[in-house]
């Protein structure tokens, strides 16, 4: 390789490393993301179990509401029976007292279903709020872990671009401006060897990155002059090392 294809060279070896590093910082970050979520959603989760058990004591609060306005007219209906001065008018009267007390009774049944509901949906609320302490638990400990993570990392990534800056004065603007491009495309995996397949002429040259076919033409510029050329198939920069030798197939 000629002096701007090496120093490309070296330069792909620190952007790959930032590469892993900030694949690494990125878990970390998600670690705590992830985690962050869960918490948010149990804290919502119990949320809507308290206004559930709201809803249903409020339902069942109308219900008992109801069932005494009902036990009135009960009442009411008692007395009238006893004054009635007919017989029509005595069956008339416990045929409304009859239905009043079974559409009563029904009351009561729903009255009983919502205390019912309201004791398994606070059971329900203390279920989830042990969740809650377990996995707050578990998140301090993951931003702790993580935090340690982040420092350390971070620390690497500020050395490895304090290298890359470096590395990078190496190469010339227009071939690190193409450089750059490509890194932020193909997450720093910027340049890709020839592979050469063949016990004798005509050889059958590769791309190393997408393992693609190549033209002889790229291996044979790159022989002779230092510059730039890409793979057909995946735009990587391509380059040949001077041991490269053919290969079998």
């Amino acid at each position: 390789m000629g002096n701007m294809l090496e120093a490309m060279f070296a330069l792909q070896a620190i952007e790959r490393q930032l590469a892993d590093i900030r694949g690494q910082l990125s878990s970390s970050n998600a670690a705590v993301s992830v985690q962050q979520r869960r918490v948010d959603e149990l804290h919502q989760q119990r949320q809507s179990l308290h206004d559930e058990v709201l809803a249903h004591q409020k339902d069942a609060g109308g219900v008992e509401l109801e069932l005494k306005a009902r036990e009135e007219e009960v009442n009411k209906l008692r007395v009238a029976l006893n004054s009635t001065k007919t017989n029509k008018e005595y069956a008339a009267a416990l045929t409304q007292l009859n239905t009043l007390k079974a559409d009563n009774s029904k009351l009561e049944d729903r009255a009983l279903e919502l205390m019912q509901e309201v004791d398994q949906t606070r059971a329900h609320v203390g279920q989830v709020e042990e969740q809650i302490t377990e996995v707050e638990k578990l998140f301090e400990q993951i931003k702790r872990t993580s935090s340690e993570e982040i420092t350390r990392l971070q620390a690497i990534l500020d050395d490895l671009q304090a290298k890359r800056d470096s590395a990078a004065q190496a190469v010339p603007d227009k071939a690190l401006k193409i450089f750059n491009r490509i890194a932020a495309i193909k997450d720093g995996d910027v340049m890709a060897g020839i592979e050469v397949l063949g016990k004798k002429p005509p050889y059958h040259y590769i791309c190393g990155g997408c393992n693609m076919s190549l033209t002889a033409e790229h291996a044979n510029a790159l022989r002779t002059r230092d510059e730039i050329r890409f793979c057909d198939c995946c735009g990587r920069i391509l380059y040949l090392e001077k041991e490269t030798s053919p290969q079998k197939t």
